[in-house]
């Protein structure tokens, strides 16, 4: 296989294939762009060759042209002197280096048309470097991305599983159960600890509290003048045309506020 089959043969390789199945994408990558500079580089070194060959054809053709040329003249000269013979020996190597001059520039054509051909492979051999040198972002991005999907699906295939679902359902019913727990302990502490009594005699005595304020309201009427003395509290009063209220002090309208409260509470 020539030089040049073996560079084709190397682009026109599958690079996806070398892709998938390399360590590195990267590094495989830079690596086939630096063996195709390397043959690229020996590839010029070859067509340089080539034309130092071309030249030296076409060089060689011109002297044998040249020196036919120059014998020719000596013929001419030997005529001019009267020697028929010498001129005819001259042009006898006029003839032989003419024919020499027709095979090498026959040759020289041959080859300079070869050279031209080497040359387009050669030119359209660097902009396939110069291609691959462009795809190669492109080759890795494919494949980051091919591999970011499969990724993806893997997790999305695992997360499909039942049993992740069943266990986060498992989870949310152990944590709503502890919550459970806890308020069921709140409320045991809350009844054997005291705490509910302790709020019913709060309430008490925000009531008691109140009723206080009331008689002391009462009682700065009743020294101003606006109600008679002893009068009960307003909360007793009996509505219009009933009987009429039994006349209780302030220790006992609190007392019997409190027994109230007492008979609610049972």
């Amino acid at each position: 296989m020539g030089l040049f089959d073996r560079l084709a043969s190397l682009i026109k390789s599958n690079i996806n294939d070398l892709i998938s199945s390399a360590e590195n994408p990267e590094k495989m990558l830079n690596q086939i762009i630096v063996d195709m500079r390397e043959q690229l580089a020996k590839a010029k070194q070859q067509v340089a060759t080539a034309i130092a060959d071309e030249k030296r054809l076409q060089d060689q053709a011109k002297g044998e042209f040249k020196l036919a040329e120059d014998w020719e003249k000596r013929a001419m000269l030997a005529i001019q002197q009267g020697r028929d013979d010498l001129a005819k020996q001259a042009l006898v190597r006029q003839g032989e280096h003419a024919g020499h001059g027709q095979q090498l520039d026959a040759t020289w054509q041959q080859h300079r048309v070869e050279t031209e051909k080497l040359k387009n492979q050669l030119r359209d051999l660097n902009d396939k470097i110069e291609e691959a040198k462009r795809k190669k972002n492109l080759l890795l991005a494919r494949q980051r991305r091919a591999q970011a999907q499969q990724r993806i699906a893997e997790t999305m295939s695992s997360m499909s599983d039942k049993s992740a679902f069943e266990a986060f359902a498992r989870m949310e019913e152990k944590i709503e159960q502890n919550e459970r727990m806890i308020k069921a302990s709140s409320e045991i502490d809350e009844e054997f600890s005291g705490d509910r009594l302790q709020g019913d005699f709060k309430a008490l005595e925000k009531v008691a509290g109140g009723l206080n304020a009331d008689n002391q309201l009462l009682a700065l009427k009743q020294k101003m003048g606006m109600l008679p003395a002893g009068a009960p509290p307003a909360n007793k009063q009996l509505a219009a045309g009933k009987a009429e209220p039994v006349k209780m002090s302030t220790e006992e309208v609190l007392l019997a506020e409190i027994e109230e409260l007492g008979k609610d509470g049972k």
